[in-house]
């Protein structure tokens, strides 16, 4: 969201009964819907909805519930079973279990319910699963847990998985077993002596822990071979399966006893656990958070250990219950012992204390008069005064701190240096807390651990400090005199401030763990707090707080344990003894009296199930509460607002808030309350006449108390977290999720923003001088531009695929330079807000920007040790010079990484490694100097290094280095030498550091502190500790005009510097900062001196949006690109100068017409309809794509496989290659061995003309089916994606992803007979997700996938983009209409769209229809579509549903369940349609008789349609083309195999079949003069460590070994055929013999790195000196080569030569290291030929008879496979750039090939040397090779 209002109001005025339909289809104007007030009974139970979507009541669920009991699974009618699931009688148990057995897991289970359309609904927190896997098998548990918001997330277990893996719909957990044995291999594999199993699931911890979601309901459970399973129970409650009931009540335990039905028996006298085993998971010491965690935030502390990095609990079954959270580099050990998981450590309380008087006794404790000595720890300032000899550091909670000496310190003058004046940001834990004051003129809230009191007129900022971490909850009296915060670090402590003086009267720890809620009487005299304990129970407290102003304590007067949901509580202000709260399906009064807190339960009638959210009492006309007149109000998440008598405790009206209807639909005179989705509402607050609500649609609407129409509303940018009126009643203060904070003023109807934030830490910031703005990066995805004087918002951009890390503004031009973790460098004008250049040139994260003062050079680095040079003396900077392994390879974003010096000639920075700082000149890199930071304190004992560095100002020459014992080194930037340290009073390193321009203040960021040094003192100067931020500070700088400090981290902190000593420090006019535990008295001096005030003025918020920043460093539609190399070293992607001007056309975007008009202020609701219409193409300064995107940023992947994702390559394809001359090439690409199954609709196929078409990586493929030849079209740049085939056949349109060598995608238009490329289009800016041609071919419409969300029509005759539009939301499919060229329809999420082409003279433009999906396929969407019969399309769905529409009328007239999965590919011809669908299925059915259905309309059955027949593949269908009887066609499947199908025959034949499993890893033949060709063998290697032996003629496996105990990594025959020689990754070489199985010996030379080449030969001897039959080479990661003789026949085997090279200085390569290979030279045996050995990328030559290096061959990329022809002296390399050289050893020239989409990782030559292979993936493709 940019810089402005931040919400759109409008008048609403509509008369008529709240039940006068508008519109479903839009949310701007609801309606309320009045529902009876039942005063029957609570929800029952119905049959309907223990299997239906929704999710019933959770009252019959109680205690617990017998799943399968309940569900019935023995008569498998609301669940299923796949393959081999039998009955059997346990031995053990004594009882009958389900036996789950099969080799493949996928298709032996038993599933609930029984289709993926029902739900469980089953709400129990804990599900309990009673199993025992079988020995030596494995086994999978799959569940799908909704979440409260309606995701659906896949919770796996199996001990099948290695690692834990996650996304954000599913979740992988490994189920280690514990074995004795010392194999590696068997670690998961269920041991013989496995035993019966209580696998104690806690769900809601589960999603809260790993994704930061709500817990909704268990909707499936599939449980998958091989195992035993007696049964599945749900409950909310933690049994104890090792305590029964008669033990727990004999031995009067405080546990839950597990229930009679789900004990195992054991027998008498022994233990539980001697038989069983419990698996809880996660554990009670998880520590798992009760909200969600911000999206910022890691994971909590408790799964970090020791020095990994990162570690995530998964269940570990032994004899004992183990729960491990050691994994480390990704991988999950086998644990012996049990591992607790620690909870996360304690963070200390921030403790700061500064005195003015001297006369404090040395070595005594310094005690303040009238404060507690148990309080002496919290006491808190704004900053800490120490010297270098007396240091006060953190002291643990309830040790009294003692200040030694305080007469010794040496102080600053003035004392403070800083002043708190301003903070930018709102909210940290939660966005609900905002409140009026009681004048109405100030509101207070939380930003982080700081409360602000915000003027609303003069925008002054006044502070409460003192709380260690973030404020939690927020509370203040009626009359403004205590204010009471909480803070969220348990246990939670609580604060009562004087709210005038801001002093802290009180601090006190409440008996609640955490506290959520906190709630004042009118008087102040009572305060009651609602939270959680340690077991997770809901607490209610109240407290007396009368006292709290004399001088008093706080006392708790009542505190009551709750079962029931409390989201909302609140104090009535008629009566101070009576409260009211709501929650989940409960609204309950409370009463106090007496000393005990009572309540009871308002009778919601059939409303029990509700989510209530929120409440508040009404008030009377005259501005009085009164008991007799009051009414309570509540609000729900489904929309239902209740309106109770709370003296009668009835409910006397029940309203619901719906979307809009369409006009002239008649409503029923009674709805139920469950009949369509309301609107979400969060927040509602209550004056005399009106009603605020405030919903998650992002509208704050107002209403009359009796509902009958829509007064005001505003639209927010998100959701509305909550809502308060002005006592006044006339101003309406709002919150949104967003971090956003403002009100509605009622009179005049306008929107002020007050506060904007950032909601995760801020990383980076930057400051400019001439416009005087700040522009700030953050982990929330978005780039802000502030302004410096008004701390204005000006601009803001977001991205949901990639994260800005560094940011640096230009010193003289108006632009500024953003760096993100995708590495991408991006310049951005000031000027119009777009995208000057972007630069790729770093494969890591970048971690630090910096420019010099004259604006000459800008540099740049990254994660991966990159820096990178730039000329940006001009405004399209350029690259100058890229330097690997410079900077240290750092992840972490650290903007003091870089610094130059203020005349700028020096840079200075961190590397090569983290123990040194290198300084070089600015203009040419040269190298100036090198300080190892690790030597300067040898004393320690520990090793040092840098962190981050910076030069002072003007001619001083120093250079200082923050190092991580906390030092500051001030070094002398010519010679090194250190010339003083500065120490750090905080147990922290300085992550930034700063220097004032006068060199008179340091600033550090130590920590959650900000540390001051007085500079210029030599000898112990003296410092400053300031407090507030709640969160490590990332940056700390000056302002420009050095008058100002500012501070980021968890929100942007402003101070006022105080250097000079003349300022007054006693503002009278300017309120202080607020200490918390200052006495008036004794203190009155410190909190006014060591006060930092606000802002005299407050950042005003632009009644309009400003422009935000445009992501891509391209123009975003239209626009050229430039990607030349006429520029040399600037080849980059560059905005077009038509985009610059503001003359790049933008896309028309979808939107919502109102009759009204719009407009920026309150706007009036339309009465008439709404239509939905196509902007006109137009050009626009700023794109609005760009606007759109920077509003809500990419939206997250549908759950839906037909969009297409191009497969993660860590390989870059270069730039530039050098191809041979035409006619000249020496190889010629023969064939291509491989099917892409992760394109979409990526296969063609004619039956009339025989034209196939499909496409592997980069490349067309034309395949002859007769003959096999082919033809291969080459020119993507990029994976492609998807194909068209014209309707004359004469034209081919293929489309490519976009990447780091395509910035946009590209669609290829090819001429089929000739095979040429005629045209290149380009207007999709991530992936093309479907094409289709016209019937006329005449057009071309061009789709994008769920980022892009795209539509261009293009002209077939002069290649021109004639419209293009935008979806509001993705879409999966696109189809033109066969009988009219003018018409298309696309399927999406909710709805098909119906499109008709109009054109005016040269102009094209769309009218535009849409139709919602129809109510029968519940929340499923369409995914794909054809036409019929005229006018029918057939439509697929999510859920496997086939609708059928009737074009001509726009209705759905028939659907019918087609599949269990959701169906991706429909096909019809005639009266048969196809379906194919994820779960592998492709299904031939007969619908000849919807025509005839299509006449009865909806009172059609489908009934009469019926499938022909059906095919189980190998893959989901991605594509399929069949003739015209649908007979026969060919079908694609994501395991890259291509079928050949015959329905007449019933048989499905592979054409083309690729590879899936990576378990064979690396094979070898026979030698070709070993035996006949029938007794041909091979000989593979796979990752478990065996070896195979295959008979070729007999295509069968003739021996199976196991000499290894890891994965093979390298094999091969000996010459003779009769050895084998296997190399694994642990280095170890075995010697085997294929005919008896024997390994006869093992070499361990290579041990600890894998063997990557080994290879045999025969050989003359004679000059060698040795003996033996052949030589044979092992090449290994390390660098290293051994060469032996040998001769097996003898058992001989001597080591020739042993070779070793430097390891390659290579850090810019993602992944591991290139390997190390090697090979004998087939022209020259007595040579060996190496590449990857070696620090520089080339091919060695060495010599065995010379024993030396004799020949060295450069190579333009470290090589990643090699191969040498036994023909001509040709070598070919292949590299990780995705392409291969040939090498001439003969000529010594050179040629470059390319082709392939991935590193080529594997070259052979034939052993005629006449064909080359090629594997890159899983592409193989075969080269000719030509004589040149």
């Amino acid at each position: 969201m940019a810089g402005g209002s931040g919400a759109r109001c409008r008048q609403v005025s509509r008369p008529g009964s709240p039940g006068s339909e508008v519109r479903r289809a839009s949310l701007t104007a609801p309606r309320a819907e009045a529902c009876p007030a039942s005063e029957g009974e609570g929800s029952r139970r119905a049959a309907q909805d223990r299997c239906s979507g929704a999710v019933p009541s959770a009252a019959w669920q109680h205690p617990f519930l017998n799943v399968f009991r309940h569900f019935r699974v023995d008569e498998w009618k609301r669940s299923s079973k796949e393959g081999d699931v039998a009955v059997v009688t346990d031995k053990v148990l004594k009882s009958s279990v389900y036996r789950i057995r099969g080799s493949v897991s996928a298709s032996n289970y038993i599933q609930l319910p029984r289709t993926s359309t029902q739900s469980l609904g089953l709400t129990g927190r804990y599900l309990y699963v009673l199993f025992r896997p079988l020995p030596t098998k494995h086994f999978v548990i799959h569940l799908d847990v909704s979440t409260e918001d309606g995701q659906v997330i896949r919770v796996s277990f199996s001990n099948l998985f290695k690692k834990f893996k996650s996304s954000a719909t599913w979740l992988q957990f490994p189920f280690v077993f514990e074995t004795k044995t010392p194999r590696r291999d068997l670690a998961g594999v269920v041991p013989p002596s496995a035993r019966w199993t209580c696998l104690q699931l806690d769900l809601r911890d589960i999603l809260m822990f790993y994704l930061s979601r709500r817990y909704g309901h268990l909707k499936s459970v599939r449980l998958c071979a091989s195992l035993l399973v007696r049964n599945l129970y749900t409950s909310d409650l933690c049994f104890d399966p090792a305590v029964t009931v008669a033990e727990a009540r004999h031995a009067k335990l405080s546990v839950n006893p597990v229930p009679r039905e789900m004990a195992f028996p054991v027998p008498k006298g022994e233990s539980w656990h001697d038989h069983y085993i419990h698996v809880r998971f996660p554990r009670d010491d998880s520590k798992v958070p009760a909200e969600p965690l911000e999206k910022s935030c890691s994971l909590p502390e408790a799964v970090f250990l020791g020095h990994v990095s990162r570690r995530l609990p998964h269940p570990v079954v032994s004899g004992k219950t183990l729960l491990s959270s050691r994994s480390p580099e990704g991988q999950i050990p086998s644990l012996t012992l049990p591992c607790q998981v620690p909870s996360a450590p304690r963070v200390p309380p921030e403790v700061s204390l500064t005195y003015k008087s001297p006369e404090v006794p040395s070595g005594g404790a310094a005690r303040i008069r009238g404060q507690r000595p148990s309080a002496w720890n919290e006491v808190t300032d704004a900053h800490t005064v120490v010297s270098d000899r007396h240091v006060l550091a953190d002291k643990p909670p309830g040790v009294p701190m003692a200040l030694e000496d305080i007469r010794s310190c040496k102080l600053f003058l003035p004392d403070p240096v800083l002043r708190l004046r301003g903070v930018i940001g709102f909210g940290g834990h939660s966005t609900q807390w905002a409140l009026w004051t009681k004048d109405g003129m100030a509101v207070v809230y939380p930003c982080h651990a700081v409360i602000i009191v915000l003027q609303i007129d003069t925008g002054q900022q006044r502070f409460f400090l003192g709380h260690t971490d973030k404020v939690s909850a927020l509370a203040l009296d009626g009359n403004d005199v205590l204010l009471a915060s909480a803070q969220v670090q348990p246990p939670s402590m609580v604060r009562l401030w004087d709210f005038q003086t801001g002093g802290c009267l009180s601090i006190f720890r409440s008996p609640l763990h955490t506290i959520c809620s906190l709630s004042f009487s009118r008087s102040g005299a009572l305060l009651c707090g609602v939270g959680k304990d340690q077991h997770g129970r809901t607490v209610v407290v109240a407290w007396s707080t009368d006292k709290v102003g004399l001088g008093g304590e706080v006392v708790v007067l009542a505190k009551v344990h709750t079962d029931f949901d409390v989201q909302a509580f609140q104090i009535a202000l008629f009566d101070e003894t009576r409260m009211a709260s709501c929650g989940r399906g409960s609204v309950r009064l409370w009463r106090l009296r007496g000393g005990v807190l009572r309540s009871c339960a308002v009778d919601l009638g059939e409303y029990c199930t509700l989510e209530l959210t929120d409440l508040a009492f009404a008030q009377t006309l005259d501005g009085h509460w009164r008991p007799s007149a009051g009414m309570l109000f509540v609000c729900s998440h489904s929309g239902h607002i209740l309106e109770i008598d709370h003296q009668r405790m009835t409910v006397q009206h029940v309203r619901r808030l719906l979307p809009t209807q369409p006009s002239g639909v008649p409503l029923t005179e009674k709805q139920s309350f469950s009949m369509g989705s309301g609107i979400a509402i969060s927040s509602l607050g209550v004056s005399t006449t009106t009603c605020a609500v405030g919903s998650e649609d992002g509208y704050l609407r107002l209403w009359p108390l009796d509902f009958s129409s829509v007064l005001l509303e505003a639209e927010h940018d998100g959701p509305v977290s909550s809502v308060f009126f002005s006592p006044d009643g006339l101003r309406v203060l709002s919150t949104t999720t967003s971090g956003h904070l403002g009100f509605l003023d009622v009179p005049s109807r306008e929107y002020t923003v007050l506060a904007r934030s950032h909601m995760a830490p801020v990383l980076a910031l930057s400051t400019e001088q001439n416009r005087g703005q700040m522009a700030t990066v953050s982990l929330d995805h978005t780039v802000r531009i502030w302004d410096l004087a008004t701390l204005q918002q000006l601009y803001d951009f977001s991205s949901s695929d990639e994260t800005p890390s560094a940011v640096a503004f230009h010193p003289t031009l108006p632009s500024f330079f953003c760096g993100f973790s995708s590495g991408a460098v991006r310049s951005f004008s000031l000027e119009n807000s777009g995208v000057l250049v972007e630069h790729t040139r770093h494969r890591g994260a970048i971690t630090s920007l910096v420019i010099t003062p004259d604006g000459r050079f800008l540099f740049s680095s990254c994660s991966q040790g990159s820096l990178v040079q730039y000329n940006c003396a001009v405004a399209r900077c350029c690259v100058l010079r890229v330097a690997a392994n410079m900077v240290c390879q750092d992840g972490h974003p650290n903007p003091n990484t870089l610094a130059v010096s203020g005349d700028s000639c020096r840079l200075a920075f961190v590397g090569r490694s983290k123990c040194k700082v290198t300084v070089v000149e600015s203009d040419s890199l040269n190298e100036l100097l090198h300080v190892d930071v690790s030597t300067l304190h040898l004393a320690s004992g520990h090793p040092d290094w840098a962190v981050a560095v910076c030069f002072s100002p003007g001619n001083s020459g120093h250079l200082l280095v923050s190092t991580s014992s906390n030092k500051v080194v001030v070094l002398d930037a010519v010679s090194g030498h250190t010339i003083r340290e500065l120490s750090s009073v905080r147990s922290r390193a300085c992550a930034s550091l700063a220097i004032s321009e006068d060199a008179r203040l340091l600033l550090g960021a130590t920590g959650r502190t900000i540390t001051v040094w007085d500079y210029p003192t030599q000898a112990s100067p003296s410092c400053q500790v300031y407090i507030g931020h709640s969160e490590p500070v990332h940056v700390v700088a000056f302002t420009p005009d050095q008058q100002q400090v500012l501070s980021v981290g968890d929100a942007i902190f402003l101070w006022d510097v105080l250097a000079t000593p003349e300022r007054d420090q006693s503002d009278p006019g300017t309120p202080p900062v607020h200490e918390a535990g200052s006495s008036v008295g004794q203190l009155e001096d410190l909190a006014s001196g060591a006060s930092g005030l606000p802002r005299q003025q407050v950042p005003l918020p632009s009644q309009a949006s400003p422009p935000p920043l445009s992501i891509h460093g391209r123009p975003l539609e239209g626009g050229t690109f430039s990607t030349s190399d006429e520029e040399g070293l600037c080849e980059e992607n560059h905005v077009s100068e038509v985009f610059l001007q503001g003359q790049a056309p933008t896309p028309p975007v979808l939107v919502e017409k109102e009759a009204s008009g719009a407009g920026d202020g309150p706007r009036e609701a339309a009465k008439g309809s709404q239509t939905l219409a196509v902007l006109p193409c137009h050009h626009s300064q700023t794109s609005e794509w760009s606007l759109q995107r920077a509003k809500t940023g990419l939206p997250t992947r549908p759950d839906s496989y037909k969009h297409f994702t191009a497969r993660y390559k860590a390989s870059t394809r270069v730039k530039s290659v050098s191809f041979p001359p035409v006619g000249r090439e020496q190889l010629r690409l023969k064939a291509v061995v491989g099917y892409n199954g992760n394109g979409r609709a990526n296969m063609v196929w004619r039956p009339n003309t025989g034209f196939f078409a499909y496409t592997c990586g980069r490349l067309v493929v034309v395949e002859d089916l007769h003959s096999g030849t082919q033809r291969h079209w080459c020119g993507h740049p990029q994976e492609i994606s998807t194909l068209a085939l014209s309707e004359d056949g004469q034209v081919l349109a293929s489309a490519s992803c976009c990447g780091n060598t395509a910035a946009r995608c590209q669609i290829r238009i090819w001429d089929v007979p000739k095979g040429l490329c005629q045209h290149l289009l380009s207007h999709h800016d991530t992936a093309v997700q479907a094409l289709a041609f016209s019937p006329d071919d005449e057009f071309l419409v061009t789709l994008g996938d769920y980022a892009d969300r795209t539509l261009a029509l293009w002209s077939m005759t002069t290649y021109e983009l004639l419209s293009s539009a935008r979806f509001p939301e993705p879409v999966h499919g696109v189809a033109f209409n066969p009988w009219d060229a003018n018409e298309l329809i696309c399927v999406g999420t909710s709805a098909i769209t119906f499109w008709l082409l109009q054109h005016h003279g040269t102009g094209t433009s769309f009218q535009v229809h849409r139709e919602p999906v129809p109510e029968e396929l519940g929340a499923s969407e369409l995914t794909s579509l054809c036409y019929g019969a005229s006018p029918l399309l057939y439509c697929g769905s999510s859920s496997g549903q086939v609708c059928v529409w009737d074009t001509g009328t726009g209705h759905c007239f028939l659907a019918w369940e087609a599949d269990d999965g959701e169906i991706g590919v429909l096909l019809c011809s005639g009266s048969r349609l196809l379906s194919g669908s994820n779960t592998r299925r492709l299904r031939l059915w007969a619908v000849g008789v919807v025509p005839e259905l299509r006449r009865k309309g909806s009172s059609a059955r489908s009934n009469s349609v019926f499938m022909e027949r059906e095919l189980t593949l190998d893959g989901a269908v991605v594509s399929a083309s069949f003739d015209s009887g649908m007979d026969m066609g060919v079908v694609g499947t994501t395991a890259g195999t291509l079928w050949y199908i015959n329905w007449t025959e019933g048989t499905s034949t592979r054409l083309i079949s690729g590879h899936r499993s990576k378990s064979c890893l690396c094979l070898a033949w026979t030698p070709p003069s070993c035996g006949r060709p029938e007794q041909q063998q091979v000989v593979a290697g796979y990752s478990d460590g065996t070896l195979r032996v295959f008979n070729i003629s007999r295509t069968a496996m003739e021996l199976k070994m196991h000499p290894h105990r890891t994965a093979l990594t390298a094999i091969a025959f000996s010459t003779d055929g009769q050895t084998v020689l296997s190399g694994d990754k642990d280095g170890l070489v075995a010697i085997s013999h294929p005919c008896t199985g024997m390994t006869f010996r093992m070499l361990s030379d290579h041990r600890g790195a894998p063997i990557s080449a080994i290879q045999s030969t025969n050989k003359e001897y004679g000059d060698l000196g040795v003996e033996g039959a052949e030589l044979w080479l092992a090449a290994s990661g390390d660098q290293r080569v051994s060469i032996w003789a040998s001769d097996w026949l003898r058992d001989r085997c001597e080591l020739l030569e042993w070779l070793s090279f430097p390891a390659p200085a290579i850090s810019e390569a993602p992944g591991l290291p290139p390997p190390s290979l090697a090979a004998f030279c087939p022209w020259d045996k007595a040579t060996l030929v190496c590449v990857g050995l070696g620090a520089h990328e080339e091919v060695v030559f060495y010599s065995l008879r010379q024993k030396q290096v004799v020949q060295k061959t450069p190579l333009p990329f470290f090589a990643m496979s090699l191969s040498l022809s036994p023909g001509p002296q040709l070598m070919v390399v292949g590299f990780a750039e995705c392409m291969l050289r040939l090498l001439d050893c003969a000529s010594g020239t050179t040629q470059d090939f390319e082709g392939h989409d991935d590193a080529v990782h594997l070259c052979r030559f034939t052993p005629s040397g006449k064909l080359l292979f090629t594997a890159a993936h899983n592409e193989i493709l075969v080269w000719e090779v030509t004589s040149p």
